[in-house]
């Protein structure tokens, strides 16, 4: 199980690290809070320079990544949104969604078609070997800070 978290998270920090995002850090042993139970936490900050627009894409594609990277990983491609361990993803990029595009019916099938091409984006070398290079350190450390993801990713790409 830790591997499907770490390979989840791994696919949020490489989308976000290569969309121009800072990850501040990525966990698959977040801090217990307030909030709903997770078993990995990625932190992104964005560039103030991006527009709302631009900062929603970017997080949508960063909360399907986690899904993506995880289908990839087991072998199994599930719609994102109807795995329960997903249902925060697929919630996330479905709020940000409703900034892009009006209607539902159209939020879902652009949701629909960023999973396909970010699991088929990640399908592909360089990317799935920095994924899995950030899955391995993820399981050896547990908590990586955005140096290290940087450092990672950097290596790949």
């Amino acid at each position: 199980m830790m591997e499907l978290d770490a390979y989840h998270e791994a696919g949020h920090a490489y989308i976000a690290t290569r969309l121009g995002g800072r990850v501040v850090s990525v966990s698959i042993e977040p801090d217990a809070d307030e909030g709903p139970r997770r078993s990995g936490e990625t932190l992104v900050r964005w560039s103030r320079k991006l527009s709302d627009r631009e900062v929603c894409e970017r997080a949508v594609q960063v909360a399907l990544a986690g899904p993506a990277a995880e289908m990839l990983y087991s072998g199994d491609p599930y719609h994102p949104g109807l795995i329960a361990e997903w249902a925060q993803d697929w919630q996330t990029a479905l709020q940000q969604s409703v900034q892009l595009w009006p209607q539902e019916r159209v939020q879902i099938a652009h949701l629909e078609r960023i999973s396909l091409e970010l699991y088929r984006l990640l399908d592909a070398e360089p990317h799935w070997s920095a994924v899995a290079a950030l899955a391995d350190h993820l399981l050896a450390h547990e908590t990586l800070e955005g140096s290290e993801v940087r450092d990672i990713v950097r290596e790949w790409v």
